[in-house]
Parts: structure tokens; sequence; C-alpha cells
């Protein structure tokens, strides 16, 4: 039997990376069209643009992997069917329950894989990508810390402690050197709103001049401020909660208790980064009703298809629940597991189905 099991996951894991691996591909191809749009503008060179795909595809393979394992278990489990190996199997006593038992086991495999990828390295590579493209584009240098987002503009360094929806920054500290390097002015604002051409208006400012004759302290209710910074820029730095860490996420999210903010969609994403992975299962159990039925010639092609529907719908479904829950103030528990029970319960119910017409 561990044969068998050996033989069922070899076919798995190559059924599953060759699907994984064409998706990546393909997507990778349409960020590099995306990206053309790009190219030239700053520094943005053809290598670089490269680079930025190429980060980015931890990401895309994170987000991939239920489907490709929808898929490529589809497709390794109905080439079995077709070939008539998985009836031998069934009459060399590997019971359904058996069968499931051995799929459970890729697929814990993938379970891991798919939460050190998400957790390990797809936060890590995403923020990487978007320096590397904000970098090459504007010509100046960002970094996101504890203590916010800190971006040098020339001869200045900016300090953004908060961004809100309506594209306001709060709690700003602008850093003014000279040419020798030197300190020469500390701007402090309660609130920056964006008006047009990179023209920003400060309230609440706060200046502290450095001269050689001494420090001189300077209030205004409000003043202009000229930067590079634009909201579009504020919104490529700042990761998307879906594509933060764990740990991240559980310091953002007190941050936000201990301010009296919102904290349902970082949430939401937290419990979406512990049991996305597990819905690797939920897709792998949606491919097993298929390999109980007799096998058809042109099946192997027609249950792809049938793969590919199931697995968008999946998708869709996710990032619709994941909506709802927003708008509605749903518990983050209920939005994120609603999807992967739906789908747990038509992959019951087509095994029922499969075992008693199959």
């Amino acid at each position: 039997m561990r044969l068998l099991n050996r033989y069922l996951a070899r076919e798995i894991l190559m059924g599953t990376g060759l699907v994984l691996s064409a998706l990546l591909f393909l997507f990778s191809f349409f960020d590099l069209i995306h990206e053309l749009n790009d190219l030239g503008k700053g520094s943005y060179q053809v290598w670089q643009m490269f680079v930025f795909v190429t980060l980015a595809i931890p990401g895309h393979a994170y987000e991939l992997f239920p489907i490709a394992a929808l898929i490529g278990t589809l497709y390794g489990l109905s080439t079995l069917a077709a070939h008539s190996e998985i009836t031998v199997m069934r009459t060399s006593g590997m019971s359904r329950n058996r069968l499931t038992g051995a799929l459970m086991r890729v697929g814990l495999l993938f379970v891991l894989a798919a939460f050190l990828l998400g957790e390990l390295v797809m936060p890590v590579s995403e923020e990487a990508a978007q320096q590397w493209r904000l970098k090459a584009l504007n010509n100046f240098v960002a970094t996101q810390f504890r203590s916010g987002i800190w971006v040098k503009d020339k001869g200045s360094f900016i300090n953004v402690r908060e961004m809100l929806p309506d594209n306001s920054l709060h709690d700003l500290r602008i850093y003014d050197f000279d040419e020798e390097h030197r300190l020469r002015r500390i701007s402090t604002a309660r609130k920056a709103i964006y008006l047009q051409d990179h023209q920003w208006m400060l309230t609440d400012v706060e200046r502290t001049l450095f001269s050689d004759q001494g420090v001189r302290v300077q209030h205004d209710a409000s003043a202009d401020w000229n930067s590079v910074i634009t909201p579009q820029v504020m919104s490529t730095l700042l990761v998307e909660p879906e594509q933060m860490s764990v740990r991240n996420l559980l310091t953002y999210i007190r941050h936000l208790r201990e301010n009296s903010q919102q904290t349902v969609r970082f949430e939401i994403a937290e419990w979406s980064k512990l049991l996305y992975p597990f819905s690797i299962l939920v897709m792998m159990l949606l491919a097993l009703p298929f390999a109980l039925q007799r096998p058809r010639s042109g099946v192997v092609g027609m249950r792809i298809m049938i793969g590919i529907g199931l697995g968008l719908g999946f998708y869709l479904t996710s990032r619709f629940f994941s909506y709802l829950g927003q708008l509605n103030d749903w518990s983050p528990v209920v939005s994120t597991t609603a999807p992967s029970l739906l789908f747990l319960l038509i992959a019951l119910l087509l095994g029922r189905w499969a075992e008693r017409y199959g």
C-alpha cells in the first residue's frame, strides 16, 4: 500500500507543480505587459522590470496554490483513471477512505509549503518588489518601520506615521538637510491633505529652524508643501494586509485598537492568512469525486476545465465574502471560513454522488 501511496503522491506533486508553473508563467507575462506602460519612466529599464516581475512571483504562487492543487490533482487523478490505474488501485484494496487519506497527506505538505510561503517569503518579496519599482520610477528611497513610512526625497527625509483611506497623512515629520548634509529644519504637522500636482496642505505645523545664530521655533496653522510623494505612491508603499505576515498583522491590529480605529479588514486578513492554506485540502477533496467515475475518452480535458471553473469560483467567493465581511462588520471567522465550508459541502455532495452513480 505504501508503494501505491507514493505513486499517487508523485502523480499529484508532478501535476500540481506543472499547473502552478504554467499559472505563474501566465501571471508573470500579464505583469510584464502591464509594466511596459511605465518602461522608460525615471530610470525604469527592461532589466529592472524583469526583477520586479520576478519578485512578484511568490505572491502569485501563494494566491494560486489552492487553484493549482485542485487542477493538478484533477489532472493526476484523471490521468490515472483514464489508464484504469485508479480501478486497479481500488481492486487492490485501496478503499475510498484510503484514497482520501493518501490525498490528504499530500495536501498537508502543500498546506505547510503555502503557510511558509505566505508567512516568510511573500511579505518580504512583495515589499522588496514595491520598493524596487518605486525607486526606479521616482528615484527616491522609502522604507517601512514600526515608526511608519520613511521616504528620502532629494535632501529631505520624511516620516509618515499613518495614512487614512481618504489619502490624508497623519503625524508627519520632515527633516531637511543642506548640501553639506547638515540638519537645517525639522517640520512636524498633524495632518497633510493632498491638493494636486504634488502639492499638499499641512495643518498645525511646527518648524524648528537650525542656523549659525541658534535654534528658532515657528508655528503655523497651515502651510503648503511640495513633495514627490502622492497618494498613489503612498498606497504602493503600504503593503496590503493580505500580503503581511501574521505577526505583523497582530502588531498592527493591536496598534489600531489602542488608537480606537477599525480593525475588521486586518482581522479578516489575519484569519485568512491562518486558514487560507487549509483551503488546499478542500480543493483536493473536490477533485476526488471525478477520479471515482468510470474513465471515458476525452474526459481529462473536460475535468481540467471543470477544475478551472471551480478554482475561479472559490477565488471569487473568497473575495466576495471578504468584502461582505468588511462592509457588514461580520465576524472575521465567518468571513474567512464560509467559502471553504461551502466548497467542502460541495465536495462531500459530489463524493456521495460519485460513490452512488460513478
